[in-house]
């Protein structure tokens, strides 16, 4: 994830509040199983209504014409006697209300208006058809995730000012036309580090809400390091009373209850998202060493750790107590987690032999296994022998060493699936340019155009498109310490991995894109969304 000689120093700056986005816990369904903004005021609305291939992420098919459809104090949301899709329909309703100032009542009765209706289809798991004209808008889908889907690009056809908490001018008109739209990998990820720097419930829900507009649908969590250990886990208390007291630079750090654990899946779920836990090992260990002595080798504890040096710790391979604690840390977790994947970690083991390191890998991974789940680690996992069904995260770079791409590409084709997260492209916290006040270098900067302007199907040589399950953006949080970091560093970047992940590898270019994406800011000034102005992006004037 980080090579060992990067130790980069936070860039003090002055803190700036954001404005609040919408709270619309009350409003949370249950799956079926900001900052500063540089730059002028928001321009106004366009004259007339968004047209639907302004979208992002760009849907697979856009059919313009006919006439636009009104959202009027008449307008109701009419939904099907499924439970689920009812409160995909309270969803729609609560982003739609504070805005418009209509009652949009709930209805299964009628055929105008706004409907969300389930029926067979060639949608998929999570695609939609938006139909708009004259007498409505539809949303169709096999499931209660397209649904959502299909709501999230819904508010992208109306004003910016939809997304505020006060009631706004008119109109509220959607073009006219369909759109018939499904994602293109299953599995399209961002990553939160809360181990280098802690981040509250509150905070992790706000960033759920925004990776939800963009049809992010994996919340993968970076639970253990050597700065924090941020989960309860009752056969081993010391773990998050002990280890979790600290983060880097010295602060407090903090942990999660199991319930605050739980309340997070559940609301990551109520946006359609799966919750990936990772237990990083058997190195970034330092803070479970510094808890419990007999982890150690030599059975000395370690002193808590609040720098960002990497590549020190490692659990001790040899000592049956090392895999009680992982077989422990392992059940508990699932239990907690609904959610199909378990990450292992695996990364940046320097002080754990290979030999070690594939006897570690070899017995840890059985246990996932045990408790109901599935195997993911970060690519060096492909130097041990990953288990069948196991996924490896690729985080390398461009220039990576051949020998290292090609042991991830020859496991890709011994049936490994892939996750694409090459650092020098989605590491959200590399800096944008040598002046970003936050975030770190050493995978080189990562202006917007870069982050966008790859395609995951072709960039592992020798590696199968076939085995490519997703795309994956993660944001570490050495530099990190408020919500406000978090979305100057995530946005504009986020959106087009996003776009990566869910549309045609045929829409991706960067002249269209990155117009759709400057239509974004309005929007995102709405939410309360701070983000980095980048000079590659047209913007709307003042």
């Amino acid at each position: 994830m980080r090579p060992h000689h990067r130790t980069t120093p936070r860039t003090p700056r002055t803190p700036r509040t954001p404005r609040l986005a919408r709270v619309l816990g009350s409003l949370l369904l249950v799956a079926a199983g900001g900052a500063f903004t540089v730059g002028a005021a928001p321009a106004a609305p366009p004259p007339g209504p968004a047209p639907l291939d302004r979208v992002v992420p760009a849907p697979a098919s856009v059919r313009a014409g006919g006439a636009p459809y009104r959202i009027t104090r008449d307008t109701a949301i009419r939904v099907d006697g499924s439970r689920a899709v009812r409160r995909v329909g309270a969803y729609l309703a609560g982003v739609l209300r504070p805005s418009t100032g209509y009652r949009l009542p709930l209805t299964t009765h009628g055929t105008s208006g706004l409907r969300l209706r389930l029926a067979k289809g060639p949608f998929g798991a999570e695609g939609y058809r938006l139909d708009s004209g004259r007498d409505g808008v539809t949303l169709t889908a096999a499931t209660p995730a397209g649904l959502f889907h299909g709501v999230q690009t819904l508010r992208q056809l109306l004003p910016a000012a939809v997304e505020k908490d006060t009631v706004q001018r008119g109109p509220w008109t959607v073009a006219g036309g369909t759109i018939t739209d499904r994602p293109r990998y299953a599995y399209r990820g961002a990553m939160l580090d809360v181990s280098r720097h802690f981040f509250t419930v509150a905070q992790v829900e706000r960033y759920i809400d925004e990776l939800a507009l963009y049809k992010i649908n994996e919340l993968h969590l970076h639970l253990s390091d050597d700065q924090g250990w941020r989960i309860a886990v009752d056969s081993w208390p010391r773990l998050a009373a002990y280890g979790g007291s600290t983060e880097v630079g010295g602060g407090p750090g903090g942990h999660y209850t199991k319930a605050q654990y739980r309340e997070i899946v559940r609301y990551a779920a109520s946006r359609y998202l799966e919750v990936v836990p990772e237990i990083d090992m058997p190195g970034h260990t330092n803070a479970a060493l510094a808890s419990y002595a007999g982890l150690n080798c030599d059975g000395t504890a370690p002193p808590l750790y609040t720098g960002t040096d990497v590549g020190f710790s490692s659990l001790c391979v040899g000592k049956q107590v090392t895999y009680d604690f992982v077989d422990d840390v392992i059940r508990e977790l699932a239990a907690l987690t609904p959610g199909r994947y378990l990450h292992i970690g695996g990364d940046e083991a320097h002080s754990t032999s290979h030999a070690d390191y594939v006897t570690f890998m070899d017995r840890v991974q059985p246990l996932v296994a045990k408790y109901g789940k599935k195997v993911i680690g970060w690519h060096q996992l492909t130097g041990a022998h990953p288990v069948p069904g196991a996924i490896a995260q690729y985080w390398g770079l461009d220039d990576t060493g051949a020998d290292e791409k090609a042991q991830v590409a020859q496991a890709a084709r011994n049936g490994t699936g892939l996750i694409l997260s090459p650092a020098d492209r989605v590491y959200l916290d590399m800096k944008y340019t040598e002046d970003t006040p936050l975030g770190q270098d050493w995978a080189g900067l990562v202006p917007v155009k870069r982050s966008y302007d790859w395609d995951p199907g072709h960039y592992l040589p020798g590696a199968p498109g076939s085995a490519v399950r997703g795309v994956e953006a993660p944001l570490w949080s050495e530099t990190l310490v408020t919500g406000a970091d978090i979305d100057v560093m995530a946005f504009p970047r986020l959106p087009g991995v996003a776009e990566l992940g869910w549309s045609p590898a045929a829409t991706h270019d960067w002249d269209a894109y990155k117009v759709r994406l400057a239509a974004q800011a309005p929007r995102w000034d709405a939410l309360g969304i701070g983000y980095y102005r980048s000079p590659q992006v047209p913007w709307p004037a003042g």
